[in-house]
Formats: C-alpha cells, sequence, structure tokens
C-alpha cells in the first residue's frame, strides 16, 4: 500500500488500535491502520465484564463491530506487517510487504503476546471455547468461581495469579512449569491461603471433559480449568527501531498523555501497561488519539481544544 501522507499511522488492530482510529477519523484525520491480525482479544470467547454487553461478547465479534465504526468515519484499515518504521524529516515512514507508508505521526498499539503451554492450535483454540484453559483471571476469574483450578508457573507469575484466583476458588493448586522457583516467603504465603502446591514439573496437558495435567512422574492431576502464568513477551520491536524508551526492557514509557519518548510517537494498550483489559487499551487509545490530534493542531498552529 502507498498513499497519500497520513496524519496517523497506528501499528495493531486490537482494542486500542481501532478505538483510536475511531478517535481520530472522526477528528477527521487521515488515519490508517495495519493490523497484523493477532490481537490477543480473537482469543476470547466470550466477555462477560466488558462494560455495555450485560450477556458478553465474543472478541472477534467486538473486534469486527469496531472495525466497522472505525471505516464508518473514515478510517483505513490495512491487514499487514509494519517491518521497519523511521523518521523521515518531520514525520515518519513505515515499510513492509506491500506496505509504504508516510504519516506524520506513530501511535503504536502492537500489544503484548502470552507464553504458551505446548498445545497444539486447534487443541488451544477448543480448550478456550470451553472454558477449560484460561489467560486472564481478572477477566473471567468470576466464571471459574467454585471450580478446581490449576495455575501452571511456580514462580513470582504463578504465585501472584494463585492468590488472586484463590478469591474465587478454595481449590487451586499450583503447578511449575519446568521448575519450582519459590521462597520460603512465597510458600508460606500459599500455604496460609489454602493452595496446594506440587514441586513436580508439568509433562503435558490434554483435554477431555476436564483438563487433565500430567507431571514428569507420570502422575496426572484433573482440573476444571487451567490457567497458565507464564508471563508475556512485548511486541516493542518497532519501538526500538524509533529509539523510544521502554520500562524494564519490555514496555513503552509514555507520559500522562500516552506520548512516547520520541516526538511523535504515541502508544497504547497492553505495550504501555498489561494488565490485559479491553476497557484499559480503550482509555488508554482516548487518551493517546486526543493527544496526537491536538499536538497536531498546536503544530499548524491551530491552538488546542480540549
Amino acid at each position: 500500500m502507498t498513499a497519500d501522507r497520513h496524519d496517523a499511522l497506528i501499528v495493531g488492530g486490537g482494542p486500542a488500535g481501532l478505538t483510536a482510529a475511531i478517535y481520530l477519523a472522526r477528528y477527521l484525520r487521515r488515519v490508517v491502520v495495519i493490523d497484523e491480525g493477532h490481537s490477543r482479544a480473537k482469543w476470547i470467547p466470550i466477555s462477560h465484564n466488558h462494560a455495555g454487553f450485560p450477556e458478553g461478547i465474543g472478541g472477534s465479534a467486538l473486534l469486527d463491530r469496531m472495525r466497522d465504526q472505525a471505516e464508518r468515519y473514515g478510517a483505513s484499515i490495512v491487514p499487514g506487517q509494519v517491518e521497519t518504521v523511521a523518521r523521515e524529516g518531520e514525520g515518519f515512514v513505515a515499510v513492509g510487504i506491500g506496505i509504504d507508508i508516510h504519516s506524520r505521526t506513530v501511535l503504536l498499539a502492537t500489544g503484548v503476546e502470552n507464553r504458551r503451554p505446548a498445545i497444539e492450535g486447534d487443541a488451544h483454540r477448543d480448550a478456550l471455547d470451553r472454558g477449560l484453559l484460561r489467560y486472564c483471571p481478572i477477566c473471567d476469574g468470576y466464571e471459574a468461581r467454585g471450580q478446581t483450578i490449576g495455575v501452571i508457573g511456580a514462580d513470582s507469575h504463578g504465585v501472584a495469579e494463585a492468590l488472586f484466583l484463590r478469591t474465587f476458588s478454595e481449590e487451586v493448586t499450583l503447578i511449575p512449569h519446568t521448575r519450582t522457583k519459590l521462597t520460603s516467603a512465597e510458600r508460606a504465603n500459599l500455604w496460609q491461603a489454602g493452595i496446594r502446591v506440587i514441586d513436580t514439573p508439568m509433562a503435558s496437558i490434554a483435554f477431555e471433559d476436564c483438563a487433565i495435567v500430567t507431571l514428569t512422574s507420570g502422575d496426572t492431576h484433573r482440573f476444571d480449568t487451567v490457567y497458565p502464568a507464564l508471563g508475556s513477551d512485548s511486541n516493542n520491536a518497532l519501538a526500538r527501531q524509533l529509539g523510544a524508551d521502554l520500562s524494564d526492557d519490555r514496555c513503552i514509557v509514555v507520559d500522562t498523555k500516552q506520548r512516547a519518548s520520541v516526538a511523535g510517537v504515541y502508544a497504547a494498550g497492553d505495550i504501555v501497561m498489561s494488565l490485559d483489559q479491553i476497557s484499559v487499551a480503550m482509555g488508554h487509545a482516548a487518551i493517546a488519539a486526543t493527544t496526537l490530534h491536538n499536538d497536531l493542531r498546536n503544530r499548524d498552529g491551530e491552538g488546542t481544544g480540549s
């Protein structure tokens, strides 16, 4: 795609990127979204904590609605991957296969990716759809209330997730993915909360009418649902190319208006703060889009509004 210069290039077509596109299009900005199609929102079988949908809404359905809304107001949404982005004069140029975009600003909504246990793709999707495998206790701990819950990953991530899930169930078990890395204080906190700790690592996981975790010892444990707590990896390659500051070498550092450390670069969503919440990503995006719009108005000598 080669186009005239845009006001804003948004990289990422998840809830953050699409919200920003809706706002910017309604601000009458020339905006293009490059969507690689890997938003984690697509994993959500049905979300019950997204405001305004008391019966719940599936992640893919929500993204479809948001794309339609952005395009209705004039945003362009292009499937593809931005491989490089660099400063070009007072703006930026982004390049990928079939992509050559020149833009005055860049908004990074590239998100993060959950680390997954070794599960074949179709089985992984099916387990998610049936609620046997879950990744976000903030999102769906309520749906797991009273169930037997397995948490995979016996380190600080796993401890925090197990303790959080204890709110919803009295039967929470922590199992190491590869090895146990618990401090004495963490073990004490888990014991006090009534969380069972297994020190033998997981060998495999399978799904029937429940989740079946097989240990390296050959023992098996059955759970109503399993939460992998293996951390995540930030999609920060483009931020690195632009020289943006990163926190702990992972997420993009922004100010209170979602500006990155590089002039003309903004960021929103989990790439800024990995809370894994659609509502947070959308809030970031509303702020980022409004700031971007007003910064361009200042640059063009128009003054700012809100």
